[in-house]
């Protein structure tokens, strides 16, 4: 039998999406949209950190793909995000950032990983600039 089942199925994703808008936001990250979609494909989350400001001297447009699994007992969630999903993220990115003004931004591409086992409490994992 296939170990990655999908019988958990969207309900399990839209927990997952929620649980990392509000830890994004509790990381003080300011969340733009919520699975925006367009012709290039779409993105879980776009989130502001402006945190980078002072650091780097411009604020940073995120753009967050999420993955939520009830079990990593075979593999990390984060490991769905291959090559494919990568290049469909920085296409509907760059139709993101040609479409609004973001011409004084940085762009930067996180993963949030998270693991909801039965009644345990979610785990969560923040992966900054994974790709």
């Amino acid at each position: 039998m296939w170990p990655f089942s999908r019988s958990a199925g969207p309900a399990l994703g839209q927990r997952g999406e929620t649980l990392a808008r509000r830890f994004l936001k509790r990381r003080g990250l300011k969340i733009l949209a919520r699975n925006y979609r367009c012709p290039n494909g779409e993105i879980d989350l776009i989130a502001l950190d402006r945190s980078t400001r002072a650091e780097q001297g411009a604020e940073t447009i995120v753009f967050v793909e999420v993955k939520t699994r009830s079990s990593d007992r075979y593999t990390s969630p984060e490991s769905a995000v291959n090559a494919d999903k990568k290049r469909r993220i920085h296409r509907a990115a760059r139709y993101y950032l040609g479409t609004h003004a973001t011409a004084e931004f940085l762009a930067r591409f996180d993963i949030v990983s998270i693991v909801a086992e039965g009644g345990a409490k979610p785990r969560i994992r923040h992966l900054c600039g994974a790709f």
